[in-house]
């Protein structure tokens, strides 16, 4: 298993930006694929972005790319999500996730969470 810690997040106007980061520990933690996904009341959680680990390919949710960067340093085992234009429907609570020697694009097929981290764009 791996434990995953968010900082980052907050409160910024329509068209700012804010970072995450997220720091996974644990014995095997430098062998999962790391990413974010996103959730609002009501809603299931959706994905955001996943970066591989060996080859740091990137991928993105239509809704964030060109806007989102998900970047990761492996010496810390660390992936952060820079978000920049935000806009009020990025509105949500931010999750770091984690999949054993792969990535997760379906909420179900993650098998860490970290506690997630609240992001409110106003406008």
């Amino acid at each position: 298993q791996v434990q995953l810690v968010e900082s980052g997040g907050g409160l910024v106007q329509a068209g700012g930006s804010l970072a995450l980061s997220c720091a996974a520990s644990g014995p095997t933690s430098s062998n999962y694929g790391l990413g974010w996904f996103r959730q609002v009341p009501g809603k299931e959680r959706e994905f955001v972005a996943a970066m591989s680990r060996i080859l740091g390919t990137t991928y993105y949710a239509t809704a964030v790319q060109g806007r989102f960067t998900i970047s990761r340093d492996n010496a810390k085992n660390t992936v952060y999500l820079q978000m920049n234009s935000l806009k009020p429907e990025d509105t949500a609570v931010y999750f770091c996730t984690a999949k054993y020697s792969g990535l997760c694009f379906a909420a179900d097929a993650c098998e860490s969470w970290g506690q997630g981290t609240q992001v409110t764009v106003y406008s």
